[in-house]
């Protein structure tokens, strides 16, 4: 495990943006100090009962998961994890690296505790790597809690899921715009978001990129007026173009049904396509309040879920 944790420790590529300003300074802890390098690795499979177990597990602060649970009163023999941070938030120097696997024809549900804050970085920088692996027939379902960059942080993150082409991967991601009653609307220093999903002989199906700095925030082509963005990444086997109508038709009626306060222009924006030769299908939303932003990802993501799955988005109790 030394290995993994000097992988965890040194990302590797780091966006110039992110790494700018100052790398050490008086009362900084230094990338590598204990709890600033966190480990999380999860191994599923199915037991001998059709259930997905999770059957290996190594978590190093301030990373880790509790007990699974089987909270999807229809799809029972899908366990749903909750990652969750010893810490407070995060911050620089921060190193979190999690790996999701999954065996053959095994489905299980990740999300996390919470909203994952980032705070201010007046030295250094945080990133978050996230590898999901699927088996042939797997299921996996990524569900974080929303982002919340503070004022004049710094911060990477990256997906990058292998799917087979009979699996299913679900991902999603939010993006707040800060603490904007604290006047810090937009205001990180810099934050890259990038999501690569693959083949496992290596065939790149898509690549999407976030980038957003203080002075490219404001400009409309990149956030708008908006107080959140979302996206939520579907692979999947079978008809794109189907797919991607379901997903489109929730979308719209979470739109026309999430007015804003005037009561006439609709609170949140919605985009669906397929992904590149018909792989499954993708989901972009910008919208003026992070709950709406929210509930239009979750709709999206209940509706793909009844196609392709038989059965809604579960209530994960997090409230």
């Amino acid at each position: 495990m030394s290995d993994r944790l000097t992988r965890a420790a040194d990302p590797g590529f780091v966006w110039p943006a992110v790494a700018a300003g100052p790398q050490s300074g008086p009362g900084a802890l230094p990338v590598g100090s204990p709890g600033k390098v966190g480990v999380l690795d999860l191994a599923f499979r199915r037991d001998g009962r059709g259930r997905t177990v999770l059957a290996e597990r190594f978590q190093k602060s301030p990373l880790q998961v509790m007990r699974p649970l089987h909270i999807d009163p229809v799809l029972r023999e899908m366990p749903t994890v909750y990652v969750m941070s010893t810490g407070g938030g995060i911050v620089g120097g921060d190193r979190l690296d999690m790996e999701v696997r999954l065996a053959e024809g095994a489905h299980a549900l990740v999300t996390t505790q919470a909203a994952n804050r980032v705070h201010r970085m007046d030295v250094g920088y945080a990133t978050q790597d996230v590898s999901l692996t699927l088996g042939a027939g797997a299921v996996c379902e990524w569900l974080p809690d929303p982002l919340i960059p503070y004022g004049g942080s710094r911060f990477q993150q990256r997906l990058r899921a292998e799917v087979p082409d009979d699996a299913v991967l679900i991902a999603a991601d939010v993006l707040t715009a800060g603490r904007v009653a604290r006047g810090e609307r937009w205001d990180v220093d810099a934050y890259v978001s990038a999501v690569e999903i693959s083949r496992p002989d290596g065939t790149l199906l898509a690549v999407d990129t976030t980038h957003i700095t203080r002075d490219e925030a404001g400009h409309p082509l990149v956030t708008g007026d908006a107080d959140a963005i979302g996206a939520l990444f579907v692979v999947a086997p079978g008809p794109a173009e189907e797919l991607a109508a379901v997903m489109r038709d929730a979308a719209e009626a979470i739109g026309s049904a999430t007015p804003n306060s005037d009561g006439l222009d609709a609170a949140v924006w919605c985009g669906v396509s397929t992904l590149p030769d018909g792989c499954g299908a993708w989901l972009r939303v910008l919208g003026r309040g992070q709950e709406n932003v929210e509930a239009a990802v979750r709709a999206v993501w209940s509706a793909a879920r009844v196609h392709l799955l038989g059965a809604p988005a579960p209530d994960l109790r997090k409230s």
